[in-house]
């Protein structure tokens, strides 16, 4: 006799226990309890009677992005604290306290509002609106890349 002519016994099927069902008495559904009866079917977001997750937050009032807003800094702040050939940066609009440490963390951008006759010359890490570029470059000032 060789191995690939071996047979396995018949197993005769087991005995399901209980009500016929395949688990034994409660079928793995615990004792007792709404769950534990037929036909249950409860929300799944019913935490018991306590105040659930979605009604918590509605309490939360407010919303904060994710991605925070950029600080904005008028023509009229660079008129008035620097010179004429200064260069601007995220550091020198820090060192004249046009702008918080902090407040730079989330980028700085630069909005048209007021004149400018000075020229400046921005650095690349700084936005531009369109306005305030073309009052930038009217005033004879320049972008650096």
């Amino acid at each position: 006799m060789q191995i690939h002519q071996l047979t396995l016994k018949k197993r005769k099927p087991k005995k399901t226990v209980g009500r016929g069902g395949k688990r034994g008495t409660y079928s793995g559904r615990g004792n007792k309890g709404q769950k534990a009866r037929s036909g249950a079917a409860i929300d799944p977001l019913f935490e018991g009677g306590r105040s659930s997750l979605t009604e918590r937050l509605k309490k939360v009032r407010g919303f904060k992005s994710r991605t925070p807003k950029k600080t904005v800094v008028k023509i009229f702040d660079l008129e008035k604290n620097f010179k004429n050939g200064d260069v601007i940066s995220i550091e020198t609009l820090v060192a004249a306290k046009v702008i918080s440490k902090k407040d730079s963390k989330d980028g700085v951008k630069i909005l048209s509002t007021g004149e400018l006759t000075k020229k400046l010359s921005i650095n690349s890490e700084l936005l531009l609106s369109q306005t305030a570029k073309d009052a930038i470059m009217k005033a004879g000032g320049k972008i650096l890349e």
